[in-house]
């Protein structure tokens, strides 16, 4: 177990502590193909989309959030080498800090129990318990709740061991996860070809048969938005956005030695999110092609449908190597609210608030729209960041203000993460434009309501005229 001294939550990381690119490849491989794969790949089957639109929407939408790391992120991360949560302490004053960070913990504790509700699901097949349907929002049976709190403890406590013992976990789980996924795929496949008498001789034949019953581009599923290629690309883009423009992951990347090791992400987005989303959605497809009436979205028996005990194991893993470090990153939120707890128990007590909201499948079931929504709850405050580093001192004004003025709040970026949030939330609110969507003009209001309030409140007062 690693002391609180190792993480360097209120320091920058000094050389000895900085990891090489492979811990990231491992890190990010392992965190993205995860066992919400299982629950992502199927909402696009149930959203509509069509064969090229998924496919060409998750090639560009992957690329570009790769990018966003590299060039966005971990520049700043390895200049830095500070936690999200100290570098806004230093931009907005602690007491502004305290609200963002309990957002941003509470959000990240959300997505964690998401991925506790995937796990869970495993152990559902393994112990034949009911579970929660597609549209269902309370645990239904005890036996739901004792899995999901024997799922949360263990993942919690490899969490609050620190960042290095996480990033081990992952680099151990994630080759074995990728074959598992890629077997769901070709699993699914070929049960789709011998189940319709599809005659296959070639790719043709096969993407013919993604086109007409796989993803067949028709009406959504009963409570599902109609995707398009935009949608696909968007999502793909943006459905990390908190870790990456939103720039949480500045609290992973502060360990890199360098910061092209941004590209490491790209084991993630194209094993997880373009190959692990496609093979969950066979296997969805595969299971409505059996029965139209059975929309149920769960992973585990999914997995077990398709590869059984080793399809099991699959999703339980996954659900444990990506909740990991989300729950790293909340507790990490948490702990800047509280220094002087030690990070230790601060994140186990996160983990706890994780498993509690695992217990509720509505998280899970709906996590597309949640996504979305608390990659815009975080993005304003990455663009005060970029705008902070990049940009202050080229314009004329200083970067840490709240830090240098003895500030504990900060009113430019306070208001420029409000205003932007209002704004984005009336335009999806009164239907000009998706959530899905509304990110990234969300992005370039943020940046201007900074630049130029911090212009107002740095300008030098006039002095007075000497007698």
């Amino acid at each position: 177990m690693s002391s609180p001294k190792t993480e360097y939550e209120r320091e920058p990381v000094p050389p000895q502590a900085q990891l090489g690119f492979k811990s990231f490849i491992g890190q990010y491989a392992g965190e993205h193909t995860a066992g919400t794969e299982l629950m992502l790949g199927p909402l696009f089957v149930a959203a509509g989309v069509s064969a090229a639109d998924l496919i060409v929407g998750l090639l560009l939408g992957n690329l570009l959030a790769v990018l966003s790391w590299t060039l966005f992120t971990t520049p700043i991360a390895t200049r830095a080498r500070l936690t999200l949560y100290y570098q806004l302490e230093k931009i907005c004053g602690r007491h502004f800090v305290v609200l963002y960070n309990l957002v941003n913990g509470i959000a990240f504790c959300f997505l964690a129990g998401a991925m506790i509700t995937v796990s869970a699901t495993a152990l559902g097949v393994a112990f034949h318990f009911p579970m929660p349907g597609l549209n269902d929002f309370w645990p239904n049976s005890v036996g739901w709740v004792l899995a999901v709190l024997a799922v949360g403890a263990v993942i919690s406590f490899v969490a609050a061991c620190g960042y290095r013992i996480v990033a081990k976990v992952a680099n151990y789980a994630a080759p074995w996860m990728v074959l598992v996924f890629i077997a769901f795929g070709l699993i699914g496949l070929r049960d789709f070809i011998n189940e319709t008498g599809t005659t296959v001789h070639g790719l043709a034949d096969v993407w013919h048969l993604a086109k007409t019953a796989i993803w067949t581009g028709g009406d959504p599923l009963p409570g599902q938005v109609k995707f398009t290629f935009w949608h696909v690309l968007f999502f793909a883009w943006f459905c990390n956005m908190a870790m990456h423009i939103g720039m949480s992951d500045l609290s992973v990347f502060r360990f890199a030695k360098k910061a092209r090791y941004g590209l490491a992400t790209a084991s993630g987005m194209y094993l997880g999110h373009f190959l692990a989303w496609i093979a969950a959605s066979v296997l969805f497809a595969l299971q409505l092609h059996r029965d139209p009436a059975n929309t149920d979205v769960l992973p585990g028996p999914l997995a077990a449908g398709a590869c059984g005990l080793t399809g099991v194991l699959c999703v339980i893993i996954a659900g444990w190597t990506t909740a990991n470090p989300t729950i790293y990153r909340a507790g990490l939120a948490f702990q800047a609210i509280v220094p002087r707890v030690s990070r230790f128990k601060v994140t186990l007590a996160t983990g706890l608030l994780c498993t509690i909201a695992g217990m509720f499948p509505a998280i899970a079931m709906k996590l597309l729209d949640f996504v979305a929504l608390y990659g815009l709850a975080l993005m304003p405050m990455g663009a005060v960041i970029f705008c902070d580093f990049w940009l202050m001192k080229r314009l004329g004004m200083q970067p840490y203000y709240a830090e240098l003025a003895g500030k504990k709040i900060h009113l430019a970026p306070a208001i420029a993460w409000l205003a932007t949030l209002a704004i984005c939330v009336t335009v999806v609110q009164m239907g000009y434009i998706e959530i899905f969507f509304v990110s990234l003009p969300g992005w370039f209001i943020a940046a201007f309501i900074y630049l130029g309030l911090s212009k107002l409140i740095q300008k030098p007062q006039p002095q007075p005229l000497q007698a």
